[in-house]
């Protein structure tokens, strides 16, 4: 059997994966009720109907998840808050990766005074707890879904800018980048056509990482009052209207936390399955 042969078996191996496949179908059935939450549910989950209030799982199949403690739908508003989720974890971790890979690459890149700034200013921001920082930045700004995502790229381009200097470091002194040097390359040219695309595969392994840990962090801050509108449906903020209903209601509360639960898990099975497809030898450290 000849090298390309394997590799091509190799392939078709992984994508055959457990992890794969069970990511796939976790992330693909949520992005279709993402996709249809629109044409199912056109009251966005609003609609009130304190007739209906706190209707258990499955005793009317007008809520077959039940209502919460305004009679609306729990199942819609699982569909339509997973739009809120992932529309924040997706959008905040390309804006981080955005700003951590430019960050990376110059620090990198050009070492010396630059460098030691850039790094310092991030050993300072890694020191700052996450629950202080977002406490701060919310009194100041206030909540909201876009300051949701700022919040989230300002705490969370540390990780790739120090990912990308690692990498750029390992790399500046290989010798196609010495000879792009040598025949006069311009340094911008080098930064994103020889060193960005042979540090990627470790970003796309991080970036899928976290959309998952935004997610959490995101219902743990609307959990705690400090994230999006309370207003809009989202998971963190139907844990919090659910637990004081624990004992009496537990599928208020239970739903939201299984969707969060079965989103996380997806994208950390795709996760693990592009790292072990990207760095097969295991080298890429995250």
């Amino acid at each position: 059997m000849t090298t390309q042969s394997l590799s091509g078996t190799n392939r078709f191996k992984k994508f055959k994966s457990l992890e794969f496949i069970l990511g796939v179908f976790l992330l693909g059935s949520i992005g279709l009720a993402v996709l249809f939450s629109g044409w199912l549910f056109p009251d966005g989950g609003t609609q009130i109907n304190l007739a209906m209030r706190l209707t258990p799982p499955m005793t009317d199949m007008a809520y077959p998840l039940g209502t919460d403690p305004l009679g609306r739908d729990i199942l819609a508003r699982v569909i339509i808050g997973s739009e809120i989720s992932l529309k924040v974890g997706i959008y905040s971790s390309l804006g981080a990766v955005a700003l951590g890979i430019i960050m990376g690459l110059i620090s990198g890149y050009y070492g010396g005074f630059i460098d030691a700034l850039v790094m310092r200013f991030a050993d300072v921001q890694l020191a700052l707890p996450f629950i202080l920082l977002a406490i701060t930045f919310i009194a100041v700004l206030g909540g909201g879904l876009t300051n949701m995502i700022i919040l989230l790229v300002i705490s969370q381009w540390v990780q790739y800018a120090r990912l990308v200097r690692g990498s750029v470091l390992s790399l500046k002194d290989r010798e196609f980048i010495l000879s792009a040097k040598a025949i006069g390359v311009k340094d911008i040219r080098i930064l994103f056509q020889h060193l960005l695309p042979n540090l990627i595969g470790p970003v796309i392994v991080l970036v899928t990482l976290n959309v998952a840990n935004n997610i959490l962090l995101e219902s743990s801050l609307t959990f705690l009052g400090l994230g999006v509108d309370p207003i809009i449906p989202s998971w963190g903020g139907m844990l919090a209207e659910g637990r004081t209903y624990l004992q009496s209601a537990w599928w208020v509360s239970v739903f939201p936390g299984l969707a969060i639960l079965l989103t996380v898990l997806g994208l950390n099975l795709l996760g693990d399955w592009l790292r072990d497809t990207l760095d097969p030898t295991g080298k890429t450290s995250i």
